[in-house]
């Protein structure tokens, strides 16, 4: 058995030396191969027409011949390359003044020395169709080495069919051969490539940049070696929720072979190197990877002048207009150019009233210079600063590919004496967003003194504040290690902790919905051990319902239904027919259940009250789908007890929980002499609001705490709302180099900011008994795209952007005159303007630019949200026929 091995593998291996069984394209001695060969490179939009993109062609002569060869393999090759009769010009026929190129040459644009540099022969090592080494000389620019790198990739290949992993100028990536009769296809498999550049992206899918690649050469072959060489290479970028925003870039090279004739002699050596250093002793082995190459850039502004132009932009009056996002923009990329010493300029010489929309777009740079900034420039133990402080904490927490060093700089400010009590909270709460990103990029090796404080923080405290600081550092988190603690949690006496716990473990993917946790939250709805708030229960249901019930637990749930308080009744009802009409997973086994008629029956759906549940669509589109589900619930006295709004966006199967403002209430039975709920007798009077915000839950505020608090309020409320969050935050945020196998670089930058309010305020008026809360959305949002082939002779590339400016109001007015109460629920957006716009440009190291762009506006009508009939009832009751 051993000898036929033995055999076999001699069989093979003298087969692959062979002339015809060669692995590779070889090259017969003393002649010279002619080739012409092109490379064109396209950036445009996805969809645009062929007038709106930008390119060009760089066209030349090429001749090939063997350098050395290895007498004992004919597959073992040095071959010389060299370039001449080079040309430059644009894809695509133009006049005059929309054309960069008109009346330039090769030599005008290259520059002449570039140009030698190009024309100067260089060599590459193939061994078995593979390169082994890419000879050429270290003093050349990177942009000709890489073009020759681009020319030199297109020799490699192999005459077997087979996936294997090579080194080309795109770096270390999977090929695939299919081989025919004289022709060879391959695929290059371009997610797998692997380089020194490293890129980023936003953390969640829904607000990332989807890229779709391809790159495939085909190559015919006569004699041993190639006649034609076509490699044709697409990118297409989109960003997820706006797919209009998108950008292509399309690659081809050609080689074809015009002749041959005879060609230098063969060169004497026993090896490449002593070959290589016998011709010239300057050529060395370079690398057949791309490098980087430095671009150039005329007249570019420096941080503090770019600055100044958009400082004015920056102002609160002016946040929400699409001009202050788009500013924000350019000045993160500014920012991220910049260094320490330029950006602490920028911080101190702002006015007080842009400096907290500076403080925004500094730490959203993330880079490192960024951070040691703000960290120098911020003085945590001093309480005047609160709103700066905030700021930084919640740009962290937004922050769309934070590291371990930012979450370090917070876990030793946390450490460190802090003026303000709220900003405290802030840094423990928001650690916990970090701690989430980190552990979604697959950094989850954290310090184990950060795991050890927020894991164990609610047990090291008695102070309420502290605690609730430590679950929402947790909720933020989503660490599975916190389950255990949360379904402790949600059996607590303490109605907020039990609140907070459960609307995390609702966070959860389904599978860590164990059968331990489900009999805790099965307890604490049912009352099984002790009496709970509406509130506490409510949200127990909320947590069942959306963890792929079973057929028992929906039975259960709709046989308490009518031995609940009267709202909670009235809610459940409300719950379960949501579900049903929105079509959510539970709705299947809902309607088993329902098929019972002790489960299903009149007495138990006729219920009366006024708490409700809808759910509905913002939008629908190829792109996103956004849906909103409003949960009210009140107090049998009439009085708000719990509202929740929430808005998720949901693209490619991915979900993303965009926005959810929740107001609580409790207490304020006093003030209308009514009697309590059970369990709620001896609730402090409390009303405050809670935000989560682009799956980062943000710390909550109060509107008073307290009877005596209450009762200032009441006499001092100026029906002005209080702000939750306010200011400007990075959505999109991707950048990644495309290294193109014709040696080109291609950057591609996606980026979307955010310009926002959110306010919310509750207004009771004693002598209309009447109460309003309010929730008060403003934003104005911009998505840009950037996909630019820059080299240090010319750049051209595509910007495409996507603006708009858009307002939320939601408002509930309840009149507690009678019973049940008068509930109308209002969900307004107003009118809003939408634009697209598309700029390409070219432009030549020389500083002649040509610029064209293209904008379409739109707007878009304002609406009321459709909710359940019953509240359009109960809406005309209130406001009147009018309405």
């Amino acid at each position: 058995m051993f000898t036929l091995l033995v055999l076999l593998f001699l069989c093979a291996a003298s087969s692959a030396e062979g002339g015809s069984g060669a692995a590779g394209a070889w090259l017969n001695n003393n002649q010279l191969y002619k080739f012409s060969y092109t490379t064109e490179v396209l950036v445009g939009k996805a969809k645009g027409s062929k007038q709106s993109n930008s390119g060009y062609r760089i066209s030349s002569d090429v001749g090939v011949n063997l350098a050395w060869r290895d007498p004992g393999s004919k597959d073992d090759q040095l071959i010389q390359i060299a370039l001449s009769n080079v040309r430059i010009e644009p894809l695509s026929q133009r006049p005059k003044e929309k054309n960069v190129l008109y009346g330039s040459t090769a030599e005008s644009v290259f520059g002449k020395k570039k140009l030698a540099a190009l024309t100067k022969p260089f060599f590459v090592h193939l061994k078995n169709g593979k390169t082994k080494a890419f000879y050429s000389y270290w003093t050349e620019p990177g942009s000709v080495k890489n073009l020759k790198r681009g020319l030199a990739s297109l020799l490699q290949l192999q005459l077997k069919t087979g996936k294997v992993i090579e080194n080309d100028v795109s770096g270390r990536c999977m090929v695939d051969y299919r081989a025919e009769k004289g022709q060879v296809t391959r695929t290059k498999n371009l997610e797998t490539c692997k380089t020194a550049d490293r890129g980023f992206t936003t953390h969640s899918q829904v607000l990332g940049v989807n890229r779709k690649s391809r790159s495939v050469t085909v190559f015919t072959l006569e004699d041993g070696f190639i006649r034609s060489a076509v490699a044709e290479e697409s990118h297409g970028l989109a960003v997820n929720v706006r797919r209009s925003v998108s950008a292509k870039v399309l690659s081809r090279q050609t080689l074809t072979r015009t002749g041959t004739e005879a060609g230098p002699p063969e060169a004497a050596g026993k090896d490449v190197s002593s070959v290589v250093k016998s011709i010239d002793d300057k050529l060395a082995a370079v690398g057949v990877v791309a490098e980087k190459v430095k671009t150039y850039c005329n007249g570019c502004p420096s941080l503090f002048e770019h600055w100044q132009t958009q400082q004015k932009q920056l102002e609160p009056a002016g946040l929400s207009k699409a001009t202050a996002p788009r500013s924000f923009l350019a000045l993160i990329q500014s920012i991220r150019k910049a260094s320490k010493v330029e950006i602490l300029k920028v911080l101190k010489s702002a006015s007080k009233t842009s400096l907290p929309q500076v403080v925004d777009a500094v730490t959203s740079a993330q880079t490192e210079a960024s951070l040691d900034a703000m960290l120098e420039f911020l003085n945590f133990k001093d309480s005047k600063s609160f709103v700066l402080q905030e700021r930084f904490l919640y740009a962290c927490g937004f922050s769309s590919h934070p590291n371990e060093k930012m979450l370090k700089a917070l876990l030793d400010i946390s450490k460190g004496k802090i003026g303000s009590t709220d900003i405290e909270e802030t840094v423990v709460i928001i650690m916990g967003a970090l701690v989430n990103k980190l552990c979604q990029k697959g950094g989850c090796n954290l310090p184990v003194k950060l795991l050890k404080m927020i894991l164990e923080g609610p047990e090291s405290t008695q102070v309420d504040s502290k605690v609730q600081m430590y679950l929402l550092a947790l909720k933020n988190s989503l660490l599975p290690e916190a389950i255990p603690i949360f379904t402790k949690y949600a059996e607590s006496e303490v109605g907020a902790y039990s609140t907070i716990a459960l609307s995390s473990l609702q966070r959860y993917d389904v599978k860590f919905m164990t059968k331990a946790v489900k009999q805790t939250v099965n307890r604490v709805y049912h009352q099984s051990r002790r009496i709970y708030e509406k509130n506490v229960r409510a949200a127990a249901a909320d947590v069942i319902l959306s963890s792929n019930p079973s057929y028992m637990e929906v039975k259960n749930l709709l046989l308490s239904i009518g031995n609940l308080p009267h709202e909670l009744n009235k809610y459940m009802v409300s719950k379960i027919q949501d579900i049903l009409r929105f079509h959510m997973s539970a709705s299947k086994v809902i309607r088993h259940v329902m098929e019972d008629m002790n489960s299903h029956n009149y007495n138990r759906f006729a219920k009366v009250g006024s708490s409700s549940s809808f759910s509905g669509f913002m939008a629908q589109s190829a792109d996103v789908t956004s849906t909103y589900s409003l949960d009210i619930l009140y107090s049998g006295s009439g009085i708000l007890r719990r509202s929740n709004m929430n808005i998720y966006g949901a693209s490619k199967g991915a979900t993303l929980h965009g926005l959810q403002v929740a107001i609580e209430a409790q207490g304020m039975e006093s003030m209308i002499a009514a009697t309590p709920d059970e369990g709620e007798e001896d609730l402090e009077s409390f009303a405050g609001m809670s935000a989560l915000l682009f799956d980062v839950q943000l710390r909550p505020v109060t509107f008073f705490k307290g009877y005596s608090d209450l009762m200032s309020k009441m006499f001092s409320m100026s029906g002005e709302p209080m702000n939750v969050v306010k200011g400007l935050i990075l959505l999109t945020d991707h950048s990644e180099v495309l290294q193109l196998q014709s040696g080109l670089r291609v950057g591609a930058e996606f980026q979307g900011g955010l310009a926002i309010d959110i306010s919310g305020g509750m207004e009771v008026s004693l002598w209309y008994r009447e109460s309003k809360t309010s929730v008060n959305n403003r934003g104005a949002l911009v998505v840009m795209g950037n996909v630019t082939v820059d080299t240090d002779f010319m750049k051209t590339g595509v910007e495409v952007s996507f603006e708009t400016e858009a307002s939320l109001d939601f408002v509930t007015t309840v009149q507690f005159s009678e019973y049940p109460f008068l509930v109308c629920i209002q969900m307004d957006k107003a009118t809003f303007p939408y634009s697209e716009s598309m700029t390409k440009y070219e432009s030549l190291s020389s500083g002649k630019t040509v610029m064209l762009s293209k904008k379409k506006k739109r707007r878009l009508p304002g609406s009321e949200f459709p909710l359940h009939q019953e509240n359009s009832n109960m809406c005309n009751r209130v406001f009147g026929p009018s309405w």
